[in-house]
């Protein structure tokens, strides 16, 4: 069993989800949005986290010892929803076990050492490593299902945490904001991005929903076929 997973995200028209640029084209709108989506616990990746995320401390690199080297579960607290983090090698030092009013968890590769999950239980947060090498998506969200009783997982940032969902099977509706402007700038991450399938063949989706906003921006909502 896996949660219901939608990755909701605010780009411009061309497609690019920079947070300061987007940011310029719109004020609330996406927080609205994700409200709307009903009751759900938020997940990101370790950059949007650094960048937005207040309970972070500092980004520093991987607490060296030897990893665990085997799927590891810990439950600080019991929510109706968190907020979650992938951050694979653990490189996130945090100051808080809670952001956005929701208990925090960690998501890490069994590459992390016992003396990070010291540092995450010393601070009450929860966490799941899981995947030898890279994190292993799947197995991650069926986790948050058993242990945490995750139902509705929305994924809030960025590009390469939305790309890796898509190319695990895991999303089950897309749900884009686009804001009234474009970035048109070389290099800028996309929605989905990382993916590392080469052969061309696209994601095909079921269009819900459109609507317009007062404010120019068009939310649409489709289902992943």
């Amino acid at each position: 069993m896996k949660p219901y997973i939608i990755s909701h995200m605010m780009t411009s028209v061309d497609g690019r989800i920079d947070c300061p640029m987007v940011g310029q084209l719109s004020t609330d709108e996406y927080y609205i949005a994700l409200e709307r989506l009903g009751a759900c616990s938020k997940l990101s990746g370790r950059v949007t986290t650094a960048l937005e995320c207040t309970a972070v401390k500092e980004e520093n690199s991987p607490m060296e010892g030897n990893p665990i080297g085997h799927t590891s579960v810990y439950v600080a607290k019991q929510s109706d929803e968190y907020t979650i983090i992938v951050d694979t090698h653990g490189k996130l030092r945090w100051q808080s076990n809670e952001a956005d009013g929701h208990p925090l968890i960690c998501i890490v590769s069994e590459q992390i050492s016992e003396k990070y999950l010291d540092h995450l239980r010393e601070l009450g947060i929860s966490w799941i490593a899981v995947g030898k090498e890279r994190i292993d998506l799947r197995q991650a969200v069926e986790l948050l299902n058993e242990h945490f009783g995750v139902k509705r997982l929305a994924i809030v940032g960025g590009g390469h945490i939305c790309g890796g969902f898509l190319e695990a099977g895991l999303i089950d509706e897309v749900s884009i904001m686009v804001a009234p402007g474009i970035d048109g700038r070389k290099g800028q991450t996309a929605v989905f991005d990382g993916i590392s399938h080469t052969e061309c063949a696209p994601y095909k989706l079921k269009l819900e929903s459109v609507e317009q906003w007062e404010t120019d921006i068009v939310w649409l909502r489709y289902k992943v076929k």
